[in-house]
């Protein structure tokens, strides 16, 4: 009965067209194991907003987070037969087959780390790093030409512990971004409120300790997902349990940041729990959104010239845990993946006021986790 549901499916979304060709492809990964866990593809409808399945890819499991090279030809997942368990989790790449939204796996290679969570590559596709949530470290891979990944090269145990005894007993990993001019990685590290500089050598794929090699954040604040404003003068993080968002300016010579802002993500009244988890810019840097999950919403930002923020308003996300967020490279949509409330939500962007329209119901999928958009 199974493999027939399966068979059904596969056939249904093999047999959903896109409205039209030129729309871009859109991957939404479902955290979870066995026939459920997928990398599911879409069209987005750029007139409507509507998503369109296309595809959806199960030789995955897990894939709790993903990254696509910058020429559109490569994706990277996160692969977990049991995510954050006695095992190490891999990282998986795969070959994107033209505009079908199908991946063919090309090979996995070992993270070397438990409950992995990030992965980026770098501007010239000849690194995927990642970084590793339950045993607090970050690793890099050099990227062959075929797209597979070689072997580790770089691996950085992070160390030390934060001012919440219950949630930074130690180091926990949560993220790796590749700075604009890609020669610096920064990894934030929930567990020790750091930021962690390393000097990245595109060439051979190796990361090396910066001087100085960390940025406090805030006590406390458990800084989670890092982001560049496009003009690379300034880097945001969300932090996911003080529920703010700070923002730093950073040096492009030194590769070194300089703390100057940070707000909170939610209403001064708000008694309840809740914790942040992802951030994103618009492309023309007007505009920041920062997810909470557990008040279920989506705030927004206005960015000054001088980088700093101003909270405009704070909306519904439309489902239970808004974990990530994508903007489309015309900065007119912004989807949310609600990973506990199985669904993801399609919000139209107001260019000049940062306001959000939902349109339409909400897509189910079970536990969307990770949203990436094919490069035009």
């Amino acid at each position: 009965m199974r493999k027939l549901f399966s068979l059904v499916v596969t056939i249904m979304l093999s047999a959903a067209l896109p409205s039209n060709a030129t729309d871009p492809m859109v991957f939404i990964s479902a955290f979870t194991g066995g026939e459920k866990g997928a990398i599911h593809a879409f069209r987005l409808n750029t007139g409507s907003g509507k998503l369109t399945p296309v595809h959806r890819t199960t030789d995955v499991e897990n894939p709790f987070f993903m990254a696509i090279s910058r020429d559109g030809r490569f994706l990277y997942s996160i692969h977990a037969k049991q995510f954050g368990g006695k095992e190490d989790e891999d990282v998986a790449a795969y070959r994107i087959d033209g505009r079908s939204g199908k991946l063919k796996l090309l090979n996995r290679q070992t993270a070397r780390g438990t409950a992995s969570c990030y992965l980026e590559v770098d501007p010239t596709g000849s690194t995927v790093l990642v970084a590793n949530y339950s045993t607090g470290s970050v690793g890099s891979f050099p990227v062959e030409k075929n797209g597979a990944l070689g072997k580790m090269v770089s691996f950085m145990q992070h160390s030390g512990s934060g001012a919440d005894p219950r949630r930074q007993k130690g180091p926990n990993a949560h993220s790796i971004i590749v700075s604009p001019d890609n020669r610096f990685a920064f990894a934030a590290d929930l567990g020790i409120d750091k930021i962690m500089s390393y000097r990245l050598d595109p060439g051979t794929a190796k990361l090396k300790s910066n001087q100085p090699p960390f940025v406090k954040t805030p006590a406390g604040a458990g800084p989670r997902h890092l982001t560049f404003h496009p003009n690379g003068k300034h880097l945001y993080a969300i932090n996911e349990l003080s529920n703010s968002v700070t923002m730093y300016d950073y040096d492009s010579a030194k590769g070194t940041l300089t703390l100057q802002q940070t707000l909170s993500t939610l209403p001064k009244d708000y008694e309840g729990r809740s914790y942040c988890a992802d951030l994103k810019i618009t492309p023309d840097g007007r505009h920041l959104f920062g997810t909470n999950r557990g008040h279920d919403s989506i705030a927004r930002y206005r960015i000054g010239e001088d980088g700093r923020l101003k909270l405009l308003g704070i909306e519904p996300s439309l489902g239970k845990g808004p974990q990530n967020l994508a903007i489309t490279p015309d900065g007119g949509w912004l989807l949310c993946a609600n990973m506990p409330g199985d669904n993801v939500a399609v919000f139209r962007i107001d260019g000049k006021t940062g306001t959000l329209k939902s349109v339409g119901e909400p897509v189910a999928m079970p536990r969307p986790s990770c949203i990436k958009l094919l490069p035009e």
